[in-house]
């Protein structure tokens, strides 16, 4: 299946359109503060675990995406948009969704 940021797909005609679909992944409060206690993980700024469940929260939203299109007959998605939120009472929870157009494409 086809994923892009695009409106269309170079080479290929949109044949129909299906209709929105997202995907979504939370991660947890606990998992920041077991981020941030692991302070010698921290390189120059930068946490490669946090890193790495940003990428973990990107992937399961991005396969929710696929398989929700998958449901719908489409075998692309266009216009993908992925958007990052601070969640709950105390900003505990981060949420990663990913949404776009499902379509067909040959």
């Amino acid at each position: 299946m086809i994923i892009t940021t695009t409106p269309s797909i170079e080479g290929k005609r949109i044949r129909q359109y299906y209709g929105i679909v997202t995907g979504e992944a939370i991660l947890g409060a606990n998992l920041f503060k077991d981020l941030f206690a692991s302070i010698s993980d921290l390189v120059g700024g930068r946490s490669a675990t946090y890193e790495r469940e940003l990428q973990r929260a990107r992937d399961i939203a991005l396969q929710e995406l696929r398989e929700r299109a998958q449901d719908m007959g489409a075998n692309a998605v266009v216009g993908v948009d992925l958007d990052y939120e601070v969640l709950g009472k105390t900003n505990g929870m981060l949420m990663v969704s990913a949404s776009g157009t499902a379509v067909s494409v040959e």
